[in-house]
């Protein structure tokens, strides 16, 4: 029983550090202007916030140009 009851705490704890992660990312997107729909597509996918931010930023991309190529 006791080996059930670990790896529900490491899914649960996998799960819990995957929506801070993304609540992050969203976050940082948010603050670089990408619209709520755009940014939360972009928070939850692999993309790289990083990139995401610069091409909008420096670069002069437009939030959907930049998603479209992050995605």
């Amino acid at each position: 029983m006791e080996d059930v009851m670990d790896e529900t705490t490491t899914v649960e704890t996998g799960i819990d550090e995957r929506a801070k992660v993304e609540s992050w990312r969203l976050h940082v997107l948010a603050e670089a202007g990408y619209p709520l729909p755009l940014a939360e597509r972009l928070a939850r996918s692999n993309a790289d916030l990083h990139e995401a931010v610069t091409l909008v930023t420096e670069r002069g991309c437009t939030h959907e140009l930049a998603a479209e190529i992050l995605l």
